[in-house]
């Protein structure tokens, strides 16, 4: 199988690069910077810095994860332009080129993020759920995704990756609380009573592969565990498994006063459940908050 992917470097791409047999498989990673992504990913990867019709005909699958971080940077109007920008080009582009070619690939698998949803209560939501919140965060997926699924044909299956909180203990989230909870000073944010919906980056690149080999799995796919928490369950989880205490809050209003608006990540939440997932047979490695925590911190 030819696999083509964008956003390879990034948390979900180097850890599914590493997943793949590359004996009879090839990858291709589309990157902005050759040489930097080099040296992050195995020498078997072919890469290129530009996209052309003929590197979509040529593959099978197409992995489409690229995307500005949304939590690195404080949401001005410029980064707000980056993210959605490094979204949504990316994306229409890819489906643009599906659209015309002569030969294009079985399946389009392509990122979004629980987002979609906005802020929630604490019921619980699946993929069929729509009456979205409308906020930042929904605008963004909401044109990402339906520029992905301008691809479907008879001949391109779709799917949608509405991916929660991926912790893996080298880089995002769960990296950043590692510190200040070693150090003593992790605790609760606000209430703690937003719902933080999670998934093992393991169980997230066995799902990507699950996705993958089957044909019944289209559209927006929940991507979390079955059993998302809120942030006062999660922090005592990982102050336990870091052995240090678990009695400080991070006030809401000081969360506004550093973050500004992206301050609404920490402060709202979903309760998000991976019907689809759960349907089609797939099983989670990782189900529950402690046991992934302890996997993650051993």
């Amino acid at each position: 199988m030819n696999y083509l992917i964008t956003g390879g470097t990034g948390l979900i791409g180097q850890a599914l690069i590493k997943s793949i047999d590359f004996k009879g498989n090839t990858v291709t990673v589309l990157t902005r910077n050759i040489e930097t992504a080099s040296l992050r990913l195995t020498s078997d990867v072919n890469f290129i810095d530009e996209l052309l019709l003929s590197d979509i005909e040529h593959s099978d699958i197409v992995i489409n994860l690229a995307g500005e971080p949304i939590a690195d940077k404080r949401w001005t109007r410029e980064q707000k332009n980056k993210i959605c920008e490094s979204r949504w080009n990316i994306t229409a582009q890819i489906t643009h080129l599906i659209s015309i070619a002569q030969k294009p690939p079985h399946v389009l698998i392509s990122g979004s993020a629980i987002g979609i949803y906005g802020r929630q209560n604490n019921n619980p939501i699946d993929e069929n759920f729509s009456d979205f919140h409308q906020e930042f965060t929904h605008d963004v997926c909401a044109k990402w995704e339906k520029n992905a699924l301008a691809a479907i044909s008879t001949e391109t299956r779709v799917a949608i990756l509405r991916t929660g909180i991926v912790l893996d203990r080298e880089s995002g989230a769960l990296a950043k609380m590692i510190l200040p909870f070693k150090l003593g000073v992790g605790g609760k944010i606000s209430h703690g009573g937003q719902f933080m919906s999670w998934i093992h980056l393991e169980d997230m690149v066995s799902a990507i592969i699950h996705i993958i080999g089957n044909d019944d799995l289209s559209g927006p796919i929940n991507m979390t565990s079955p059993n998302a928490v809120s942030n006062k369950t999660f922090s005592q989880a990982l102050a336990k498994s870091l052995h240090r205490p678990c009695f400080l809050m991070t006030p809401a209003p000081l969360l506004k006063l550093i973050f500004g608006e992206m301050a609404e990540l920490l402060l709202f939440g979903q309760n998000v459940v991976p019907q689809k997932l759960l349907n089609n047979g797939f099983t989670f490695k990782h189900n529950d908050i402690e046991s992934a925590l302890t996997d993650l911190l051993k």
